[in-house]
């Protein structure tokens, strides 16, 4: 079950924020309905990418046994 403040990774790519399937979000938010949430997208020094409200289908906990690793965000133009 997630939780408001836990660590979770996208399922796929949203590239209208330039997000790629496995980018790690907090949740910020949960809904009543406990399949609703609000994530944070940030880069390494801590600015904010997006707020999304996302499903249980968007995004997955994250694993122990899992390896992070960085990429460049590329430049988006909203």
């Amino acid at each position: 079950m997630v939780q408001e403040l836990d660590t979770v990774v996208l399922t796929h790519d949203i590239s209208e924020y330039g997000l790629e399937r496995g980018d790690v979000g907090a949740v910020v938010h949960c809904y009543k309905d406990g399949f609703t949430f609000e994530v944070e997208f940030v880069t390494a020094d801590g600015k904010t990418i997006a707020v999304l409200t996302l499903n249980q289908a968007d995004i997955r906990p994250i694993s122990g046994r899992e390896v992070l690793h960085t990429r460049e965000l590329a430049e988006v133009v909203r």
